[in-house]
């Protein structure tokens, strides 16, 4: 029995651990925010969603169905929260019950699988009821698929043989083996057998004729109880096995469904997390992997939208252009807007929801990001070295059909030798079939891809108001060759006469972001 509401015909592999640049995307998406608000303090959730997040899937059929189950869970929350606390309740009972098979005695093992099977009883039966219940309020295919699963393999019939089972498993009336002898006169082929190890009374006084012979071990024999021991545990070796095999099945499942329900559990949490902010969203439309889709309308940086209550939404259209470069006035909303793609992007493929009225993109094999770092005191070499070093690892690991976002890239040296290296990267890039999104103050670099006609190209601006304020809109624009002077002049402490004032405030000048 699988549970199957992250994949339609597999289990997600929780185990398969995080991708080498896994703390780089984490670090420049800001992750760690969207992570929090999705646990809610749990760190379970935390780590399933986590898992999810950042093993993106690839094809649109597969994350319509995760959308589609979504949709139910947020259509059903408390139900959704109610069946989850079913598979908490059932791993916690299960943790409640005496040995683990830690002992590799089988009669210790079957007892505890035994036991364990007993506690877990109730739980499938709270399974089955709730199926019974609630199936009819969830439309997607995933969840009919999941309660049709339950009702058929948690049938009467079903419970009716596992108690019957269970009860003889517990040997109340004696275990009954039968064994051959070997030549040595050695036991040899040792076999439990069903029914009743003991004679019945009208036996034991003599009005039915005798059916087995007996022997009593006497109670100081130590050696002769060994011995029986011995005897009775390879004979129960195999249904000790088999009761630990099936009790381990149930608790892999509880297991598995409490996985997969935490990565919605953790959806609602972060879908309660904007609504208090009023913030929308919507389920964006993934496209296949071959194409190169990217439009969107009012994208919003999800991380950003759980600090502040308004955030500004922006519009692009980059269908058919796999390189797009943003340029314009410092703090107009370059690297929000650029953070917002990849979180949008990572949210879509993993069948989440995202902050914005509409969002249509090509899934990608693999998302990478280079964003500008900070001087670190302890860096052995200086910081354009540890720009290319970093950019060596994800040549080392991208590949086509990927997503790579650069943000103030190579911007640790001169503007002419930075742009050579931005120029070369990029356009190998694009000749690997991989789309790129660059923020980016060199005009020299952003100009030379205006000029060649060899690849689509989209130039998004930030603006800057005529009196030095940021509506935080980017719009499409080809990039300038000046720089707001001004800006820079009045972060670090200057001041401008009437006449410099004047110069400097056109609104036409970009600078570095």
């Amino acid at each position: 029995m699988k549970a199957r509401l992250l994949f339609r015909d597999e289990d997600f592999d929780f185990s398969a651990g995080l991708p080498p640049h896994a703390g780089d995307l984490t670090s420049d998406l800001e992750l760690v925010t969207l992570l929090r608000a999705m646990a809610a303090g749990d760190k379970f959730i935390y780590g399933v969603c986590e898992n999810v997040l950042l093993a993106g899937l690839t094809d649109p059929a597969a994350i319509g169905y995760r959308q589609r189950i979504l949709a139910d869970c947020m259509a059903e929350p408390d139900l959704v929260r109610e069946l989850y606390d079913i598979a908490i309740g059932a791993l916690a009972d299960r943790r409640g019950v005496w040995g683990f098979f830690s002992s590799q005695n089988p009669s210790s093992i079957l007892y505890s699988a035994v036991g364990q099977l007993e506690a877990l009883v109730p739980r499938l039966r709270q399974l089955r009821r709730f199926a019974d219940e609630h199936a009819g309020k969830f439309a997607s295919d995933g969840f009919a698929a999941f309660f049709d699963t339950v009702r058929q393999e948690l049938d009467d019939d079903y419970f009716a043989t596992l108690s019957g089972h269970l009860k003889q498993l517990k040997f109340g009336g004696g275990k009954l083996m039968s064994a051959g002898l070997a030549s040595d006169n050695s036991g040899v082929g040792y076999v439990l057998r069903s029914g009743q190890a003991r004679r019945g009374w009208r036996e034991r006084i003599g009005m039915e004729p005798r059916s087995v012979y007996s022997f009593t071990i006497p109670p100081r024999d130590d050696a002769g109880a060994q011995a029986l021991e011995e005897m009775t545990s390879r004979a129960i070796n195999h249904v000790a096995d088999a009761a630990a095999q099936s009790a381990d099945h149930v608790t892999s499942y509880f297991a598995a469904l409490r996985s997969e329900l935490g990565f919605y559990v953790g959806c609602l949490n972060l879908n309660g997390e904007l609504a208090a902010r009023n913030q929308a969203v919507s389920f964006p439309q993934p496209t296949p992997p071959e194409g190169s889709d990217l439009s969107c309308a009012e994208l919003r940086d999800a991380c950003l939208a759980l600090h502040i209550d308004y955030v500004v939404g922006n519009d692009a259209d980059a269908d058919g252009k796999p390189l797009v470069i943003i340029t314009g006035a410092n703090s107009g909303g370059k690297s929000t807007f650029l953070r917002s793609v990849g979180l949008a992007h990572l949210m879509m493929q993993a069948g989440l929801f995202v902050t914005a009225a509409a969002y249509r993109a090509s899934t990608s094999h693999q998302i990478f990001t280079h964003f500008i770092r900070e001087e670190d005191p302890n860096m052995v070499s200086g910081r354009l070295d540890e720009e290319l070093g970093r950019m060596s690892a994800i040549a080392d690991q991208i590949g086509p059909r990927s997503l790579m976002l650069f943000n103030e890239s190579f911007a640790a040296t001169n503007e002419r030798e930075g742009s050579e290296i931005g120029r070369q990267v990029v356009t190998a890039l694009l000749e690997a079939d991989i789309r790129v999104l660059f923020v980016t103050h060199h005009f020299d670099l952003a100009d030379s891809f205006h000029l060649q006609d060899d690849y689509p190209v989209l130039f998004l601006r930030a603006s800057r108001q005529p009196d030095g304020g940021r509506d935080f809109k980017l719009t499409p624009a080809p990039p300038l060759p000046t720089s707001f002077g001004a800006d820079i002049y009045h972060r670090i402490g200057g001041w401008l006469g009437e006449h410099d004032k004047h110069d400097h405030d056109d609104p036409t000048r970009e600078g570095p972001s």
